[in-house]
């Protein structure tokens, strides 16, 4: 159940206004500014060069590089004690710094005299990240009053006085932590005579038990003007400046929040928060990301936002200094305000995008290998009402001959929305009705999110409650707010002991009526607590050991999407993937499963946001991502869900979806010429699942995303550093999107030196460039990019499923030298049999008129293997020279000299498209198998 849509009965009884769908909902005034936190309003304003800490008694002890940061002066800054002090009787900070292969720096301060008190964050870092540590020797102590730490290829030069941190990667300073001497460490202390340490917001009032922790430090990128990254926001792909001349914004703020009919272009934070920017320039990248899951507000600073002199770094270039030719260098500097908790930061040097983003997967875990029916189409709402309801949708696609694999229910389903129950009118046979999508190879997904009914009769709150496994509210008792089931209670998922009951709970002997195609979608988590401050849970609530929830916040739904994951594992015997959907994540999500980008609106610009913020997701590790496709409040008209379907088959996710309020909407809703068009659209998607499921593995191992903006794939184009209307999936198709409403025609830019090609039309456009494409209703522009090959499977069926032991369509497109690579991955699509071995990895490669198939995988991969017998039944050459287009053109397979008939035609087999690709009918080699193939 997603959005703020509640019962009079319930908005009696909390005391809650809200408004229903057809009215505008969003209400900026129920949420906090940043003047309306005491965290952010005491630290958002200070002065640069306040920060007065230098480094002490500098060693290296277990190949880690350790300090003290002290005050400079006895009232100096960097450590505040409300508003100043901060002397020796309260303990130093301890720095530290290690490094790790390729490329990763790690920078922690802590509290000396309290560190058991300030929270880390458990389970996000991968598990062997320490057996990737570099085993620091040594350090330079350099007459500029700096040392330095070399590294191979990268440095970190460590001034004293004042304290900053400087890494370079050669000669080329990347990135700087306290070059504005804006570090700011608040220590614990005890509350003085007459100090009142509450923060109150509209009806609430938080406690702060602790008082003030504010971590807040200033980053600063060099040589670039762009920085992206810290999702989630309804915003550009390229972070505007919230802060300096002429500007007035609330900083990007990260809170994971269930905000109702989210808006676009603001900085408002939303679902999710993953505190990971990266920069990105011609020549460089750089990334650098905090481990804190509290609140934590973030101004990314234009340019001359303070006219003081900045500090420089002596004899090393500090963020002002000419450069040799005269010109002012490039810089970005961003000011980090953390309400709580430690700074625990990863510097990651690149240098290129894709190398940041493998780094920074290298730290929190890239995208787990998804099933294969995950990556397909999926159709959901709010709520399909009963069996015969689930049945007839069912139908519709089979009748229509549209595709899906999954189908969804949501809240209402249960049994008086006590999660794992089934209604028992409404659903009185659920295994039943799973057999029957079961054979059709469909699977279905229920909800199950982390509120649960206070009520003595529900056995799943009586065991929760008497074994203490809730949260409690600063008084001790279990927390107790309201959401969609009225009075309920909020599992502790921090304690992992709680995360194993959970887990236990979707066994199929627990969940009762559940069987093995059914998987689950986590909603709700961020978490959403219709009566609490800003809906969610007040910060001084309690967790596992005492932690406060302000210091959990961010990663509260990250831990109740583990746990589910688990279950799901545990059922299927530790051999079955997953699929768990989560509405709220955190660092690391990736690694546990997919995410949605939330309560979108069914309206042109929220078609148009979703790229960015889907790239951005993907930026930030969590490559499976996807929109509501057709937008989750409101109705869209049948030309607004056309375009939606069109872009959405690019989604890595793709699923469907409304609210409860919303006229119905399947693709076949709105008649013809609509449900052709819709059609079209999602066959488009299972005619690419080979290709798709190929990135989703190049994920899996290397972290890199499948929904790319276009400069990680041309990193030197400036052209494209502020695109976001169009993007990359993979590094073959140039996908843009209809956003406008009767559009005859779209202004792509097509990056790079090589031609791209039509992908239904074989036409070729230029590289480089802006062109101008025309459009009609039959599709939005995708193009195939020059030098590419990418395998298809044409065959029209029901679900992925069926389509298993389909042949393949190779599409070859020629670039300018007549040359073309490509790869394919194929496994069981379910198992992790993949990790033993069981695997087909091919590389295709066109040459000299020859197409050759040869493996990638490794001569031993393991103890398990996987087979199949799919032939590849077309191959589609694309900017083949004229003379290879005459008719009678011969091509023979090699092995066996074995003649294959070729034709001439349309590249995708569509009507009235150019004809300009050679088309090798039936060769009917083994996808599997080496091969070759030449043109004579």
């Amino acid at each position: 159940m997603d959005g703020f849509k509640l019962t009079w009965s319930v908005v009696v009884l909390v005391g809650l206004l809200v408004t229903t769908v057809n009215v505008a909902a969003w209400k900026k005034d129920e949420f906090r500014r940043c003047d309306q936190s005491a965290f952010c309003k005491d630290t958002r304003n200070r002065e640069p060069g306040s920060s007065n800490l230098e480094v002490k008694d500098l060693k290296i002890a277990d190949g880690v590089l350790r300090a003290r940061l002290v005050p400079s002066d006895a009232g100096g800054g960097g450590t505040t004690e409300q508003g100043g002090g901060g002397g020796e009787e309260e303990g130093d900070l301890v720095l530290e710094i290690k490094a790790y292969k390729n490329g990763i720096v790690r920078l922690k301060v802590t509290e000396e005299k309290h560190p058991e008190k300030r929270f880390e964050v458990p389970d996000v870092l991968v598990k062997d990240l320490e057996d990737k540590k570099l085993w620091l020797q040594r350090f330079v102590e350099k007459d500029d009053g700096s040392s330095m730490v070399h590294l191979g290829g990268h440095d970190v030069i460590l001034q004293h006085k004042p304290f900053q941190v400087h890494v370079k990667r050669g000669s080329d300073l990347v990135l700087s932590v306290n070059s504005k001497g804006l570090f700011n460490f608040e220590k614990l202390r005890e509350k003085k005579e007459g100090e009142n340490w509450e923060d109150r917001f509209r009806t609430y009032t938080d406690s702060r038990p602790y008082g003030p922790q504010t971590v807040s430090f200033d980053v600063s990128f060099h040589g670039t003007e762009h920085v992206y990254g810290i999702p989630e926001h309804a915003t550009s792909l390229a972070l505007k400046p919230t802060k300096g001349p002429n500007i007035s914004s609330e900083p990007y703020r990260l809170f994971n929040l269930d905000v109702f009919e989210y808006i676009s272009e603001s900085p408002f934070g939303l679902y999710g928060a993953v505190p990971f920017m990266l920069s990105h320039s011609a020549d460089k990248s750089a990334g650098f990301f905090l481990l804190n899951s509290a609140e934590m507000q973030i101004d990314v600073l234009a340019s001359s936002w303070d006219t003081t002199p900045s500090i420089e770094m002596e004899g090393e270039g500090g963020s002002s200094k000419l450069l040799e030719n005269g010109n002012k260098e490039k810089i970005v500097d961003t000011h980090w305000i953390v309400e709580s908790g430690v700074f625990d930061a990863f510097v990651f040097v690149g240098p290129s995008p894709k190398d940041v983003v493998t780094q920074y997967c290298a730290v929190t875990g890239t995208t787990s290998l998804p099933s294969l029916f995950s990556t397909a189409y999926h159709q959901c709402r709010w709520n399909y009402k009963d069996e015969a309801d689930v049945a007839a949708v069912d139908a519709g696609f089979d009748e229509h001959d549209i595709p899906y694999d999954v189908l969804w229910l949501d809240i209402e389903h249960t049994d008086g929305k006590r999660y794992f129950t089934w209604d028992p009118i409404l659903f009185p046979t659920p295994k039943e009705m799973q057999a029957k999508l079961s054979a059709k190879g469909r699977h279905m997904v229920t909800i199950v999110d982390p509120h649960i009914k206070r009520d003595d009769g529900f056995p799943l709150h009586k065991e929760a409650s008497s074994k203490g496994y809730y949260v409690k509210d600063s008084g001790g008792n279990d927390y107790d707010g309201w959401c969609w089931p009225g009075s309920s209670s909020y599992l502790d998922m921090l304690n992992p002991e709680i995360r194993s009951w959970w887990a236990d709970k979707f066994s199929l002997s627990s969940y009762v009526g559940s069987t093995p195609i059914l998987h689950i979608w986590n909603d709700m988590n961020e978490p959403s607590v219709f009566n609490g401050p800003e809906g969610t849970m007040p910060k001084d609530a309690l967790h596992y050991n005492g932690v406060e929830h302000r210091d959990v916040h961010n990663a509260y739904g990250y831990y109740f999407h583990m746990a589910s994951v688990e279950g799901l594992l545990r059922r299927g015997g530790g051999n079955e993937r997953p699929f768990v959907l989560s509405r709220a994540f955190f660092a690391g999500t990736q690694k546990v499963g997919p995410v949605w980008t939330g309560d979108n609106t069914a309206d042109w610009t929220h078609l148009r946001v979703s790229v960015p913020m889907c790239l951005t997701l993907g930026l930030t590790g969590i490559a499976f991502t996807g929109a509501d496709v057709g937008g989750f409040f409101g109705n869209p008209d049948p030309e607004l869900l056309t375009r939606w379907y069109q872009l959405g088959a690019y989604y890595p996710f793709f699923r469907g979806h409304a609210h409860l309020d919303t006229k119905r909407r399947e693709p076949w809703v709105f008649g013809e010429p609509y449900t052709t068009l819709m059609r079209e659209a999602v066959h488009s998607r299972y005619s690419l699942l080979p290709y798709v499921y190929t990135l989703f593995k190049e994920a899996s191992v290397t972290g890199v995303p499948l929904m790319r903006p276009l400069w990680m794939e041309f990193p030197e184009d400036i052209s494209t550093f502020e695109r976001d209307e169009e993007f990359l999936l993979g590094p073959s198709l140039l996908v843009h999107g209809v956003y406008s409403q009767g559009a005859t025609s779209e202004t792509v830019y097509l990056p790079g030196t090589q031609k791209w090609y039509d992908v239904k039309t074989g036409a070729t456009y230029p590289a480089g460039q802006k062109v101008n494409v025309p459009v009609t209703m039959d599709g939005i522009p995708v193009f195939q990019r020059a030098g590419s090959i990418i395998a298809r499977k044409q065959r029209r069926r029901r679900s992925s499923t069926q389509m298993e032991t389909d042949p393949y369509t190779l599409v070859v497109a020629l670039n300018s030298t007549y040359e073309a690579s490509g790869e394919l991955y194929i496994d069981d699509g379910k198992s992790y049999d993949f990790e033993q071995g069981a695997f087909i990895h091919r590389q295709f490669k066109f040459s000299k008129g020859r197409l050759t198939s040869t493996t990638l995988a490794p001569v031993k991969t393991g103890s398990k293997v996987f087979t199949t017998s799919c032939l590849v039944e077309r191959i589609v050459i694309l900017g083949v020279r004229a003379k290879d287009l005459a008719i009678g053109k011969n091509a023979i397979v090699e092995h066996d000299e074995r003649r294959i008939e070729t034709d001439i035609g349309p590249p995708l087999l569509q009507r009235g498209a150019s004809s300009t690709a050679l088309i090798l009918r039936l060769p009917n080699v083994r996808i599997s198998d080496n091969w070759s193939i030449k043109l004579v």
